[in-house]
C-alpha cells in the first residue's frame, strides 16, 4: 500500500516539543521517525523520506519496557533490510486501556494524538458506550469530538445528534456521512495543517469508509454490516495514514472491550452537570442513594438529570478506582519482589568475600 508522506518531518507533526526531547537520542547519533503502523512483531516507521520497516530493539523487548505504539517519535538506528528501534520519545498524549483479562497491565493503543474522534454509527447509537469512549478520550490528554457515521440511511439525524449531545456534555457533535460527504470537510479540518486524530469505535461503526472518504482513495478495505447488526472487524492493526489536504488519522481495531485505564479526573470533564449538582446535597459524603437532602436525586425526580446517566457515571467511577488500586498493589508487589532479590545478592556476595 502506497504511503505518500511529504519529505519533511513537520507534516507528520515533529515540532519544537519532540525536537527538545529528542536531543539526548541525536547527540548518540540516533535519527527521529514516527511509528505509522504496528504489526506486532514489526513496525513500519517513516523518517520524513520514506516508510521503513523496523523492529524494537532487544532491550525494549527483554527488559519488559513500554513498547512504541502507533503515532509515537521513536530513535530509529538505520540498518537494512529492518531498522531498530532504540528507545521512544517522550509522548505528548497517550490513548490507553486496560489489557482484557490483566488486572493491572496498560495498553496503549496510539500516542500523541491531537483529536480524538469516538464514532458511532447511526444504526446503533448507544449513550453509554458513547460516554465510556469519552471517558478513555479525555484521560488521553486529547481533545474528543463525537462523530456520527451514516447520516444517510437515519431516519431522523436530529434526533441522533440531541442524543449524542446529551451523553456527549458539550463535546462537539458532527454529523457525517461518508456516502454523500456530509461532514467530511469538518473533519478534515480538525487535522490541519499536521494535526493527529485517531477514530474511535466499535467494528462496524464505518471508520475505515470514513478514511477512505477524507483520504479520497479507497486506503482502508471494508465490510458490510452483517444483517444481526453485528460489525464485521477488518482492520487488523492499528496504522497512521496522511489526508491530502493535511494532517493525519489513526485507524484502531474496533474495540469489543474499551476497559479503562487510571485516570478518575477524567470523569469530571464529562460527568460535569453530575458533579456540579451533587455540591447541593446537604452532606458531602453523599451517596446519591437515600439520603435526605440530595440535589442529585432531587434533579432525577424533576427530570433535569437521567438516571441512567448517574448508574453510567457510577459504574465508570467503580471501574477506575478498581484498576488504580490493582495497579497500586501490583507496584508495591514488585518494589518488594526487587528489594527481596536484592538481598538474596547481597548475602550470595557476603559469602563469596568471606571465602
Amino acid at each position: 500500500m502506497p504511503l505518500h508522506f511529504g519529505s519533511q518531518l513537520a507534516v507528520l507533526g515533529w515540532d519544537e516539543w519532540f525536537q527538545e526531547r529528542f536531543a539526548l537520542f541525536a547527540n548518540q547519533g540516533y535519527a527521529p521517525a514516527r511509528v505509522i503502523a504496528d504489526f506486532g512483531a514489526e513496525y513500519l516507521l517513516h523518517d520524513g523520506d520514506e516508510a521503513l520497516r523496523a523492529a524494537a530493539g532487544r532491550h525494549l523487548r527483554n527488559d519488559g519496557a513500554q513498547l512504541p505504539a502507533v503515532g509515537d517519535w521513536v530513535a530509529m538506528h538505520h540498518r537494512d533490510p529492518i531498522s531498530t528501534i532504540h528507545g521512544w520519545v517522550e509522548r505528548k498524549t497517550a490513548f490507553s486501556r486496560k489489557v482484557a483479562w490483566v488486572e493491572s497491565k496498560e495498553q496503549v493503543l496510539a500516542a500523541n494524538v491531537d483529536v480524538a474522534f469516538v464514532v458511532a454509527s447511526a444504526q446503533d447509537v448507544n449513550a453509554r458506550r458513547i460516554e465510556r469512549y469519552l471517558t478513555m478520550a479525555w484521560q488521553s490528554g486529547a481533545v474528543p469530538v463525537v462523530v456520527l457515521t451514516k447520516a444517510d440511511i437515519a431516519d431522523s439525524p436530529d434526533d441522533l445528534r440531541t442524543e449524542l449531545e446529551s451523553a456527549a456534555a458539550g463535546t462537539p457533535v458532527l454529523v457525517t456521512s461518508a456516502v454523500t460527504g456530509e461532514g467530511v470537510d469538518a473533519l478534515v479540518e480538525q487535522l490541519r495543517p499536521a494535526r493527529t486524530g485517531v477514530l474511535l469505535g466499535p467494528s462496524g461503526a464505518g471508520k475505515s469508509t470514513l478514511i477512505n472518504r477524507m483520504a479520497g482513495t479507497e486506503l482502508m478495505k471494508t465490510r458490510s454490516v452483517h444483517r444481526s447488526g453485528e460489525g464485521r472487524h477488518m482492520t487488523s492493526h492499528r496504522q497512521l495514514f496522511q489526508v491530502p489536504r493535511g494532517g493525519m488519522i489513526i485507524d484502531t481495531p474496533g474495540l469489543r472491550e474499551a476497559q479503562l485505564w487510571k485516570g478518575e479526573e477524567a470523569l469530571g470533564n464529562l460527568f460535569e452537570d453530575i458533579e456540579q449538582i451533587a455540591q447541593g446535597c446537604r452532606f458531602n459524603d453523599c451517596e446519591h442513594r437515600s439520603e435526605p437532602g440530595c440535589a442529585i436525586n432531587a434533579a432525577i425526580a424533576r427530570g433535569e438529570l437521567d438516571g441512567a446517566r448517574l448508574e453510567s457515571y457510577r459504574k465508570l467511577q467503580r471501574e477506575l478506582r478498581a484498576v488504580a488500586a490493582r495497579s497500586d498493589a501490583r507496584l508495591r508487589t514488585e518494589e518488594r519482589r526487587k528489594w527481596k532479590q536484592i538481598a538474596v545478592d547481597n548475602k550470595v556476595r557476603e559469602r563469596l568475600l568471606r571465602k
